[in-house]
């Protein structure tokens, strides 16, 4: 049995829940209150879908905190969202799974200045029930290179190349000289997750954090050519924001230490 020991060696090798809604369609903006304080309005976020789950945390925290504010939510791909962003779609604030995804925003003048709020990494997971015989080889110490876990004839799930998860995925691969092969690229990391837990694949290469979130339906392994591929994750308020003041409580609590705990116990590292 793989040992499952390695997806912490994950985390701590590392830098640094949820249904999805689209964006409002009301144009809500913040009203303050006649102490000049108060938040409300709706709060629209486009965030990566490896985020889904300690956003969704997070934002419900924001609502007990504000009560007056409705936090909305897409999760997508950050490609996705970032393609949504430059044709117009509306949004309060946008949380990228990679530089390369905001730096498309922020050229196109969408965005404030970015600010960083976690890393993550990629691991290989397999389904728990059924892990096609895939474990480090006998007596190798450490952590093993990806090539070490992955034949030719595994069936691979990766993200598509253009989402930050997917350019991550072709990085590691190449860097492992992996005999293996992408058998079929989905949208997000959390599709590729969904192949791995229904086993309509041997293996999927996800973040450390989906890893976290699918619990006892995948073993997870971590490996060395991850340290090549870090994927460092920003946020950044919407120059035209319909409720900026919300938009900047959130990332404040995204970035605050409360927020980094919640991070952390997602599975993303944050230093």
């Amino acid at each position: 049995m793989p040992n499952r020991s390695l997806l912490a060696a994950a985390a701590t090798l590392a830098l640094g829940l949820a249904a999805c809604t689209g964006p409002a369609a009301d144009g809500a903006v913040a009203t303050p209150s006649s102490d000049g304080g108060e938040l409300s309005g709706t709060l629209t976020v486009f965030a990566a879908a490896s985020l889904t789950d300690v956003f969704t945390t997070l934002g419900d925290q924001f609502e007990q905190q504000h009560p007056q504010v409705d936090v909305r939510f897409s999760f997508a791909g950050s490609s996705a969202l970032a393609a949504q962003l430059t044709q117009g779609a509306p949004a309060d604030l946008f949380a990228a799974a990679d530089e390369a995804q905001m730096a498309r925003v922020q050229q196109a003048g969408l965005v404030e200045d970015p600010e960083d709020i976690a890393v993550n990494r990629l691991v290989l997971a397999v389904p728990r029930a059924d892990p096609a015989g895939l474990q480090p080889p006998p007596g190798q110490g450490g952590i093993p290179s990806l090539a070490d876990l992955l034949t030719s004839d595994v069936t691979l799930a990766v993200c598509a190349p253009e989402v930050p998860c997917g350019a991550a995925a072709a990085e590691v691969l190449a860097a492992a000289g992996s005999p293996a092969t992408p058998d079929t690229y989905e949208e997000d990391v959390r599709a590729v997750l969904t192949k791995v837990e229904l086993g309509e694949v041997d293996a999927g290469l996800v973040y450390v954090s989906d890893a976290v979130s699918a619990g006892d339906q995948v073993l997870s392994f971590a490996f060395r050519e991850s340290e090549q591929a870090v994927n460092r994750y920003e946020a950044a308020v919407l120059s035209d924001a319909p409720n900026p003041a919300a938009a900047r409580a959130f990332s404040d609590l995204v970035r605050s230490p409360a927020g980094q705990a919640a991070l952390g116990a997602a599975g993303f590292p944050t230093s």
